[in-house]
Order: structure tokens, then C-alpha cells, then sequence
């Protein structure tokens, strides 16, 4: 159980579900080992948060547990999604596990935002990869076939084809030196590419430099550092319907899985914050 997640699912307005998918990983396997390692590392975190004067304990946070995932994965997307889409049904928001970051089109297909948000190295814009349309470095793609729009922050890698695609008027590709920028428009409103459109928010966890984040499938010098990606989780939080953490992978000490865990509390927080 994710620490703190302790409601009862009929209270629940949260609900953290595991997606342990690791079929596509063109690099360094171990994303199926993500959503425990996420769990364990948040361990030792305090439950009150200072900023919003809450408790991550009294959220109405309820842990679903791992949807086991199996080596198909367009049928076990279309599985997760039936799984997260009863969340919304009942009137919870989803907070997804991974994973390769191909199990965040079942959450965008559950909660049918306006704007697809991620936090990237990869634009992830293939039609295909190695022949697969369903591999995690397609995930924005396949985003795009549900949402209107797709943004990817700390976008600093593509292939040709992907970086064509990313100049569409449906993409916004943002690099990791103009986050901070993007992110103070938003907050002033002085350019607001979200307004009152309901929003997905993804954390792959290599938009982060590795040196905040080695434990990943594709590490990517030259990314974000983990007090950025903070502050993009907590200004979007508000406008969110769903969100999730993937990419995580068992390769180092704990680093990655520690900062997905405690960005997942900061999102909760967040949008806790911003409903009130």
C-alpha cells in the first residue's frame, strides 16, 4: 500500500492503482518493478505538508494495488482502462503506477482530458517503434488520439520524424532551459496554454536529469531538476483529472522512486488544495 493511501475505496477520492507493464523497454528493463519500489521509498516520508497545511493520511487516498500486467500490451491498456474508468466512475481521480510509459494511454482514455501534460525527455511522437505502435516511445501518439492537445516539458530528444511532428499545431514541445518560463506564464496568466481545460498530467520519470533520477529505462543528460518538476506538478494539480508516475525501474538506490513518490504527494496535495 502507498503510505497514507488508507481510505476505504467507497470514501475514496484518490485512488492510487499499480500498472507493472515492462514489455517495450528498449533499454533498461525493470519498470515492471516501478509501482512497489515507488510504494516503499515514500515510507519514510512525513505525512503533514507544510504548504497546504495538510495530511497526506486524511486525503481520502485509497490504494487499488498492481493491475498484473501481461506481455500484450494494446489488450492490457484496454484492461487498465476499464480499471481506472471505474475510478472515474466513482467519482475519484486516478493515480496511475508505472511502468513503461505506454500504460498513460489508459489513463488518458479513462479520463478523456482536453490537454495531455508531460513531464518528458522523450517526445514520444513515433507512429511506431520497431514496428510497434503500442511501444512506450509512442505513448504522446497514442495520447493524442483521445486528447486535443498534447505538452511535453523537458522535451530534449527526438527522432526527425518526431521532431516534425512536434511543430503541429496540436504539440507543444518545451525544453528543459524554457520550463521555468512556461511555468511563470502560467502562473501569471500571462500565457496560459491549459485555462479552464480539463487536464492529464504524466511524470515520466527521465524528464528529470539523471543525475536526480538514474533508476529509468533512457536516461537523457541536460533534464530537469526534481525542484522544477515540483513546481509543474503543484501549478497544474488544480486542473487535473488524472495523473501518474512511470518509468521508474529498480537500477539505482532509490532515487527515482523516492522523487515519483513524493511528486505523487505533491500532486495530491496540490489538487486537494485547489478544490477547496
Amino acid at each position: 500500500m502507498f503510505p497514507g493511501a488508507s481510505a476505504a475505496r467507497k470514501d475514496a477520492e484518490y485512488v492510487v492503482v499499480g500498472a507493472p507493464l515492462d514489455v517495450s523497454t528498449s533499454f533498461q528493463p525493470g519498470a515492471r518493478f516501478g509501482p512497489g519500489r515507488i510504494r516503499r521509498f515514500a515510507e519514510a516520508f512525513d505525512d503533514y505538508d507544510r504548504d497546504t497545511d495538510q495530511r497526506f493520511s486524511e486525503l481520502s487516498v485509497h490504494d487499488h494495488g498492481d493491475v498484473h500486467a501481461w506481455n500484450d500490451a494494446a489488450e492490457y491498456v484496454s484492461h487498465l482502462e476499464g480499471v481506472l474508468t471505474d475510478v472515474v466512475w466513482d467519482d475519484a481521480l486516478p493515480l496511475l503506477l508505472g511502468g513503461e510509459h505506454t500504460v498513460s494511454a489508459a489513463g488518458v482514455r479513462a479520463t478523456d482530458p482536453d490537454v495531455f501534460v508531460c513531464l518528458d525527455a522523450h517526445l514520444d511522437l513515433r507512429t511506431a517503434y520497431d514496428g510497434d505502435e503500442w511501444s512506450h516511445a509512442c505513448v504522446t501518439r497514442r495520447a493524442l488520439d483521445t486528447a486535443e492537445e498534447a505538452i511535453v516539458l523537458g522535451a530534449r530528444t527526438g527522432s526527425e520524424a518526431e521532431w516534425e511532428r512536434a511543430a503541429a499545431s496540436d504539440v507543444t514541445a518545451v525544453p528543459p532551459e524554457e520550463v521555468g518560463p512556461w511555468l511563470e506564464g502560467l502562473v501569471e496568466g500571462t500565457r496560459d496554454p491549459i485555462g479552464s481545460r480539463s487536464t492529464y498530467l504524466s511524470v515520466d520519470i527521465d524528464a528529470a536529469d539523471p543525475a536526480f533520477a538514474p533508476g529509468t529505462g533512457t536516461m537523457e543528460p541536460f533534464g530537469l531538476a526534481a525542484c522544477e518538476m515540483r513546481a509543474v506538478v503543484r501549478a497544474l494539480a488544480p486542473a487535473c483529472v488524472g495523473f501518474d508516475v512511470v518509468e521508474v525501474n529498480d537500477r539505482d538506490d532509490g532515487q527515482a522512486a523516492v522523487l515519483g513518490g513524493k511528486l505523487l504527494r505533491e500532486f495530491v496535495h496540490g489538487n486537494s488544495a485547489g478544490r477547496a
